[in-house]
């Protein structure tokens, strides 16, 4: 069965402008795509694992060609397990606000969990990383209150959308579409943008 899986790394709830946008996306394509399974992977639930000295260790065994043990056998399981969620879906909705000119950290440390030799990448020492996500699309959500296009490094600067789209891409995502609401603080109307950011999620959400 089909399948898209909502990422979520808004902690705001209701509140919060990159989900209420991921809504709109959400109910198109529910009712476009009746067939496809909708996975809503909140960040902020609890279950995301940890990435701590026992995940580190874990990882540099299995790049090693060993088999993790003790705690760090432990986190290689829950980071499996958080992958295989990942891996279920073909296509992927990001909601993403802006944090200090980047990502929330927990959207940071999903993307640490889940970034695992044989799951999303494979190295070769000649050749570099292979992304091992191929095949799968992606939507990404970006929304931000003081930065925006044009207004000047003293407004912050994007580290937000480049770093999420050059993590799909080295993952093997090509196919990725971009939802921006960034108010114009200089008019202190956000209307229009967020009218523009809904009907774009819209069509998205039919089209996806």
């Amino acid at each position: 069965m089909s399948r898209l899986l909502h990422i979520s790394a808004s902690p705001r709830g209701d509140a919060s402008e990159s989900r209420v946008i991921a809504r709109e996306f959400l109910d198109a394509f529910a009712d476009t795509h009746p067939d496809v399974e909708i996975d809503e992977f909140d960040l902020w639930d609890g279950t995301l694992p940890a990435f701590g000295p026992p995940a580190a260790a874990a990882k540099m065994a299995v790049f090693a060609g060993q088999q993790p043990t003790g705690e760090g056998a432990d986190a290689w399981r829950a980071a499996i397990a958080t992958f295989r969620r990942l891996d279920a879906a073909d296509r992927y909705l990001f909601s993403v606000p802006m944090w200090n000119a980047g990502v929330p950290y927990i959207l940071k440390q999903f993307i640490d969990v889940v970034s695992q030799p044989g799951m999303v990448f494979s190295f070769d020492p000649d050749e570099g990383y292979s992304g091992l996500l191929t095949g799968k699309k992606a939507v990404a959500i970006y929304t931000s209150a003081v930065y925006g296009p044009g207004r000047g490094p003293r407004f912050g600067a994007d580290f937000q959308a480049p770093y999420l789209d050059s993590w799909l891409r080295w993952a093997g995502v090509a196919d990725i579409e971009e939802i921006h609401f960034r108010p114009d603080l200089a008019t202190a109307d956000a209307e229009a943008g967020r009218a523009a950011a809904h009907a774009r999620a819209r069509d998205l959400g039919k089209a996806f």
